[in-house]
Order: structure tokens, then sequence, then C-alpha cells
């Protein structure tokens, strides 16, 4: 019997030769997108009488927020540079004007009639020529993550597109005409780059010649591409998740052929930096949590150099880069037990020693601390990026000699909750295993007496990304309705150091799940959150996060947001032709592998549902996402959904809905645009109070 026009859209649409809805991976059918539509014009029926508080939500943070943002500027050799975004627009323009003439500025990019034509626009990279007279920059106008390169003579010269279907990296050779950037293959993974000579004399831009520099044949490695700081070196990277080797060209000479550093070794990771004379390798050679050596220049490109040591391997910290400069280095390390990040400053003498060694003093625990933009290789004023969960972003300016700072710039907040009214805590849960969760809590310091809080938990663990403490004006219209926010630092994200990271990938894989669980029963135990009102949020990997963690414990949660949520890991990691696909086996492990695909099955979302109640949820995807399909989210829905109607219910109704949105425009870092995001954010918000039992505060 065929299904009625106003049944479900599972119901309409199933295909029960299909149980697994594997037939929403075929993009050129019409009826797939046919369902997704059914499916987000379901959920619009029932946000719609969350409709006021969604617009309440997103008129508050526009009044939180100063919408007329400019930039802070960075001087050049030539010139001075800076964005202003307008009060009414989703996009920066960019300006300069002649180092010590303010006067004469001039905009030289509008992003935001860029982007008039389209509904939507990513800028992947800008890179200006030496002499600072040309810009090359890639677009992406899709959200496939497929940039067009474009090339533009300042200021007022008109933009020409000069190939179509790149990576986004760009970087100038310091000859002037040379620009090379990364092409992708069949399965989008940067494997080749190329080297653009270029004509740069007649009225228009023109490709004098194209030429391939340097092909990855292996499926799990990338190519990437910079600079060193000295200006003097052209890095070229080849790396997987756990082995990496890079490739020099003289900067000023770019059709010299690449010479290999050091070649790859299976789980070694290396970088490079530069100073006149020496390279110095940040690397994990026999040095888990990385060590620092000093090469000479003059050694290490005509082989068998000695290497010296110049920051050894310590058991409490993680080195996680360098930046060198014509005085010394600037370490970032990570301290394991507390979970935080520094900056560490090395004076160097004459003979390469150590001439000084201090760390730059932190106002606040925990908190994000980072270099800022620093062109200059002379600098010796530090250019310092701050903030922390009650504290705004603020840009410093630390002056190495005096140890004085200069605040530069500070992102203004406006309205009835000011950060100096918030409090942070950081709790420690227990693991499974008996190990240490970090867990951060950041909520209005006159309601954290009022405990327990409605609470919302986030996380991601994987790839060993750090979640450093992060300023959110967005944030505030949770928190000023009484909601606390925490971050659970499970094993898997990177912020206790490289061991933490290992720990949570691979055959290690289920601590990151039961990780998060620990700090759900942490905040509970600890009185900051009560069961029944703890909701969950995860996106791209944390969504696997997430899911897994419902799929153990649904009861745990009142609630949970999965936005572009990697859901369906066994079939992903199972299909080498996907995007990124190859690139993620030393992440997840190869399915090929039986051990491997059998831990990948027993924690991989979809394969793990089991018929009984899960928390209300809200699935986001977007159409055009490369790295995490929209079929993944999709799926889940299609699922959950069956599961509930099985049971006699609904999926829309009641205390625990199974809601899906798919954005059908846009990519896997959704809406482009600053306005169109938060309001997507307004509704994420919304869903999050209502499944509080806030929806009316």
């Amino acid at each position: 019997m065929k299904a009625q026009p106003s049944a479900p859209p599972v119901v309409r649409f199933r295909r029960p030769e299909d149980p697994h809805w594997h037939w929403l991976e075929d993009r050129e059918a019409p009826e797939v997108r046919a369902f997704l539509e059914a499916v987000n014009a379901e959920c619009a029926t029932w946000f719609t009488p969350l409709e006021p508080l969604a617009e309440s939500l997103y008129r508050g943070h526009l009044a939180r927020r100063e919408l007329a943002v400019t930039g802070l500027a960075t001087p050049l050799d030539h010139f001075t540079y800076w964005s202003e975004t307008a009060a009414e627009a989703d996009y920066p323009r960019w300006w300069r004007h002649p180092n010590g003439d303010p006067d004469a500025k001039a905009c030289f990019l509008d992003l935001e009639a860029r982007a008039e034509p389209h509904d939507f626009l990513e800028l992947g990279d800008m890179a200006l020529s030496p002499d600072e007279t040309w810009l090359a920059w890639s677009e992406d106008t899709s959200g496939d993550e497929r940039f067009t390169l474009y090339l533009q003579r300042l200021p007022e010269g008109e933009p020409v597109p000069l190939l179509e279907e790149i990576g986004p990296e760009l970087s100038w050779a310091e000859d002037g005409q040379t620009l090379l950037f990364t092409r992708y293959d069949a399965t989008q993974r940067p494997d080749s780059i190329w080297r653009l000579r270029l004509d740069l004399v007649g009225p228009t831009p023109a490709i004098a010649e194209e030429a391939l520099v340097l092909r990855e044949e292996d499926p799990e490695f990338w190519l990437g591409l910079g600079k060193t700081r000295s200006r003097a070196w052209l890095v070229l990277e080849s790396a997987s998740k756990d082995t990496s080797e890079c490739h020099l060209i003289p900067a000023a000479a770019p059709a010299t052929p690449p010479r290999c550093f050091r070649p790859r070794e299976s789980g070694v990771e290396y970088a490079l930096e530069h100073r006149p004379g020496s390279f110095y390798v940040l690397h994990n050679r026999q040095a888990t949590h990385f060590c620092l050596d000093q090469v000479a220049e003059r050694e290490a490109l005509g082989g068998g150099a000695s290497w010296t040591s110049l920051v050894a391997h310590r058991d409490d910290h993680t080195l996680e880069g360098v930046d060198a400069f014509d005085w010394g280095l600037v370490i970032t390390e990570r301290h394991h037990d507390q979970a935080q990040v520094r900056l560490r400053v090395l004076d160097l003498a004459a003979d390469g020693g150590v001439h000084d060694d201090r760390v730059l003093p932190l106002e606040e625990l925990p908190s994000s601390l980072m270099l800022g933009d620093m062109p200059h290789f002379d600098s010796r004023r530090l250019r310092l990026r701050e903030e922390s969960f009650t504290r705004p972003v603020r840009w410093l300016e630390h002056d190495l000699e005096s140890g004085e700072r200069r605040l530069l710039k500070e992102q203004p907040i406006h309205g009835d909750l000011r950060p100096e009214q918030l409090a942070c805590r950081r709790l420690w849960a227990e693991g499974h295993d008996g190990e240490r969760i970090p867990v951060s809590v950041v909520a209005r310091a006159d309601r954290l007496d009022q405990r327990p809080l409605p609470t919302l938990l986030y996380g991601y663990g994987a790839y060993g990304e750090v979640l450093d403490p992060w300023f959110s004006v967005a944030r505030l219209e949770l928190l000023a309705r009484g909601v606390a926010f925490a971050v659970a630092h499970v094993r898997g994200g990177g912020d206790r150091g490289e061991p933490w990271y290992l720990a949570g990938k691979l055959e290690h894989k289920e601590n990151s799940f039961r990780d998060f669980l620990a700090a759900r029963d942490a905040l509970v135990a600890q009185g900051i959150g009560e069961a029944g009102r703890i909701a969950a949020y995860g996106a791209s990997a944390g969504g696997l996060l997430v899911g897994a963690s419902l799929n153990l414990a649904p009861e745990a949660f009142c609630a949970a947001v999965l936005d572009v949520p990697f859901v369906d890991v066994l079939r992903t990691m199972e299909n080498p032709d996907l995007p990124l696909t190859t690139a993620e086996y030393t992440e997840w492990g190869n399915p090929d592998e039986p051990d491997a695909r059998r831990r990948i099955r027993d924690y991989s979302p979809l394969d793990n549902l089991e018929d009984r109640p899960y928390p209300a949820l809200f699935l986001q995807g977007s159409w055009h996402d490369t790295r995490v399909p929209y079929w993944e989210p999709a799926k889940l829905y299609a699922r959950l959904s069956e599961q509930v109607l099985a049971r006699g219910e609904t999926p829309t109704r009641g205390p625990r809905p199974t809601l899906l949105r798919s954005d059908l425009s846009a990519g896997h870092g959704g809406a482009s645009g600053r306005f169109k995001a938060w309001r997507d954010n307004a509704r994420q918000d919304a869903f999050i109070l209502w499944a509080l039992g806030l929806a009316e505060a």
C-alpha cells in the first residue's frame, strides 16, 4: 500500500529492501533531495512554536556584540593592512595604507561584494606578493572546499580568475612572480603541489608556465605548503596523521627541485623553522612528547647533519610549535597536569646557545594564549592573542626588552551580562580506568551559588585537537538564562598533551566516549548539574563522540545536538573512494584489518543503535559537505525515526523528538555569512533551552 502524502517522510520514502537507508548516498537521485526537503519542512513545523524564542536569542546576540568590526592593523614592509566589516555586512572588506600615511587608505578586496551573487562564499587563503603589488586568493562559492584562484594588481586592478578546482593553500616565492598552490586527487586529498610562473608585465596577469613541483602517491598522506618566517625557504610538507616529511626549496629560486630534509619514518612527525645558519626541528623521534633540535643549515642540506638538542623531551610537557625570529625562538608548549598552553621564549646567543629562557605570564587559568600576526623577523615586540571562557578576545603587545604589556585591541561586549559577572571552574572527573578528566565549566557567578544548574556539555575528542578556553558572545544568551556551559576535555583531544591524544585513538578510542560520560557524571556528583537537565553538543568528530556516548547511555542526557556528525564510521572507512577516508586510517584504523574493523563496528553510532528511547535529538547536515556527507545525519534521523514509529510514537511529537535540518547551500562549516550563521546558532540554542525546560524563561 502506498504511503499517504500526510505520512511522515520516513514512511513515504522508506524502501523495505534497504533498511539502512543507503540509497540516500545517491546524490544525483531526485528523491534524495526530495526526502531532505520534506524532512526540513517537518523540522520547520516543529520549530514554529520556538520561533519567537529563536528570534529573541538572535536579537539578543546582536545586541551584545559590536556589529561594525575593525580588525587589528598589521604593518608589513610597505603597507599596513586590516579588515573592516560594516554593521550590516556578512563579510569583511580588506584595506591598506602606505606605512606612515594612514590618510591614503584604499580597499583592495571586498568580500561582501564578491559574496552578493552567491549563497555561499569562503575565503581559502590570501597571499601578498613580496613587493605587496599583487594579491592572490582562493575562493569557494559552493561549500565543497574546491577553490578558484584569483589574482589582482593592488589596489585598483580587476580580479582575474586563473585556475579552478584547486586546494585553498597559496604561497608566493620571493622572486615576486612565482606562486605555489595545491591540487586534489579524486578523493579530494591534496596530493600535488604546483608552481605558476606568472606574466605580470601586460595589462592582464597571465600564466607563463605551470609545473608540477611535488606529488604524493601514498593515499594516507596530504601535502601542504608554507614559507619560513625568515622568508628564505619554501617548506613543502607531506604528512599523515602520525608521520611527516618536509621538502625545501630556496624561496628566491622557486624553480629549484625540492630537497627532502629528512626521509619519512613511520610514526615520526617533525616540523621545521629557520634562522640564518640553522634549522630548528620539532620532532617526536624517540621523544613521545616532542623535543626541539638545532641543525646547521649547511650540514642539513648536505646530508648527514649532526643534531644538537635545544629543548629536551620532558614527561610533563608536550611541545606543540616553534616560531623563529632573528633573535631566537618562541615555543608553544602544553603542561599535561594543568591542561594549559604556555609560550616559552628562548633568546639565542651568537653561537646558538640559549642566552635567556623564560615563560610568558598568564593572567588567568585556564586560558588561551597564542602568537598573533608577526610578519617581521626582527621584531622583539610580540603580538599575543589571549582569551578565556570569561574574558573576550584581546590582542596584546609584549615587549621582550622591558617585559611591559600594552593592550592593542579587545572585543567589546554590550548588554546586561558582563564578562566580569561570569565565573569559570575546572573540575576533574574520574574516568572508568581511574584517569583524571578535565572538565571546564562557565556560568553566571551569581548562579553558581544556586546549583544545580541546567547544563550544556560540549566535547570533540579527536585528531589531538585542543579545546582551549574560548569566549563566545552567542553563549551569553544561554548563560544569561541560567545555563551552565561545560567542556569535557576527553582523551583523543590534545588538552593534556600528546599522551592524551594517543590514549583516545585507534584501539583506545572507547576512552573518549567513557570520558564524556564521566564528565557528565562529575557534573552531577559535584552539584553543578542534575540528572535529567544535561544536554550534549558535538560537531563533526564531536558528533561521533556524542552519538557513541548516547548509544552507551541514552538516559544520561535529556537532549543532544549533533552538527554534521560523523556517525556512519564503519561504512565511511570501508569506502576509500570517499573524500578524506584513506588519510583517516591512522586516526580510526583501516577496516581491511579485522581487529580494526571490529573496533570501529563496536562504536560506530549507526552500527550500534538499540531499540530503546533516545533523548531529544536535533541533527544537522550540509548538502555540500565533503568531510561528513549529508547522508550520515540523514541516515541516523531515518533509522531512529523508524524505531519511534515502531513503538507507536511520532518522531516529532512528545518529549523526545528526533529532528533533522539539512542546509542545502552550505558545506562542513555551515553557513558562510555571519548573520545566517548566528541565526543557525540561535535555532540550536532555542532547541537546547526547550530541552532544558527554559523555553519560557
